[in-house]
């Protein structure tokens, strides 16, 4: 009999397909991990995406898991496309049609109207959407024929554009397209009625993407609903590092997941390192303050030999265990 693999520590980015929820995916992840012979492992996801949306979805294993609340608090980059002229209830292609219109806005009223979607905005998330409302989901409720009263909420979109567009730092690998944005104040630009346009956006934490959708066409004297959602980055993690299923199903015929992992210390490419000795290692491992730093304030991740021990917040040269990481290889 073969022996078990230890648990993986790390992330898998799965391009997760159009129909699987994000619930699922995880659940096949543990699946392919127990057929593959590892030990029991903890395995969860940063950052839901609806089912009938595709892309990156980061999922963390074992210690990582200890990292995944910081994926929902990270920004994300979406491509979707907006389809005018009716709206659904749930504001993408699952709904009942709720309203029409065949008014078609010019491609040049859309690039001028993006702009006032840009910044600190106010948004009405969809009442089918995961909020909570009185301890219940507003989904549940909507789909009980409740009439669900959805608060405004202030999110920021800190960039959107029309697909090609290479003036954000942050789009610039996401697509190779070269289709410019028109020039709304161009009166030699021809008059081209837009049925659907496809946009990206780079937002922040608790932006909904189909009531994006949904005030782009109403600002535009239209009603639309969302057909096509991707999300092309979550926090650090970019659609070049996801895998497919099929790929992912390769470990539970036996390939080393190694090859598929990226280490827990990928979720934090923003936090730098503090680097420590055997000595601090062992009392940050107990949850002791380390004093007399030189480093600057803020979130470090303390290193034994580049292997994880904790993230650790410094002040005044102080530091502090936010959550500490049990990786095997760290000495003891």
């Amino acid at each position: 009999m073969n022996p078990q693999r230890p648990a993986p520590h790390g992330w898998l980015i799965l391009d997760k397909p159009r129909g699987l929820g994000s619930t699922q995916a995880v659940s096949a992840v543990k699946r392919v991990l127990r057929q593959g012979g590892y030990a029991k492992t903890k395995v969860g996801h940063g950052g839901t995406l609806d089912p009938l949306a595709e892309g990156v979805l980061p999922i963390a294993l074992g210690e990582a898991t200890k990292l995944a609340g910081r994926m929902l608090e990270s920004d994300k980059i979406y491509a979707f496309t907006i389809q005018l002229g009716e709206e659904t209830d749930t504001l993408d292609t699952e709904g009942e049609v709720i309203e029409r219109s065949d008014r078609r806005p010019p491609m040049a009223a859309i690039a001028a109207v993006l702009d006032h979607f840009t910044g600190e905005i106010e948004q009405v998330p969809p009442a089918y959407s995961a909020v909570k409302i009185d301890g219940k989901r507003a989904y549940d409720r909507a789909r009980a024929g409740e009439e669900v009263p959805m608060k405004t909420r202030a999110v920021t979109i800190h960039s959107l554009g029309f697909v090609g567009e290479r003036d954000d730092a942050e789009l610039r690998s996401a697509f190779a397209t070269t289709a410019g944005r028109p020039d709304p104040y161009d009166a030699q630009a021809p008059l081209e009625l837009a049925d659907s346009v496809t946009l990206v956006a780079h937002v922040s934490k608790g932006t909904y993407i189909r009531s994006l959708a949904r005030d782009i066409a109403r600002a535009l004297g239209s009603v639309g609903h969302v057909t096509y959602l991707r999300r092309i980055k979550a926090g650090p993690f970019r659609e070049e590092q996801a895998i497919s299923l099929d790929k992912l199903e390769e470990i539970a015929k036996g390939a080393a997941i190694e090859n598929l992992l990226l280490p827990l210390e990928a979720g934090l490419d923003d936090i730098p390192a503090l680097q420590l000795d055997p000595d601090s290692a062992q009392a940050v491992r107990q949850g002791r303050v380390l004093s007399g730093l030189p480093h600057a304030d803020g979130l470090h991740l303390a290193t034994l030999d580049d292997v994880p021990v904790a993230l650790m917040e410094l002040c005044g040269g102080t530091a502090k265990v936010v959550r500490g990481f049990n990786l095997p290889d760290v000495a003891e």
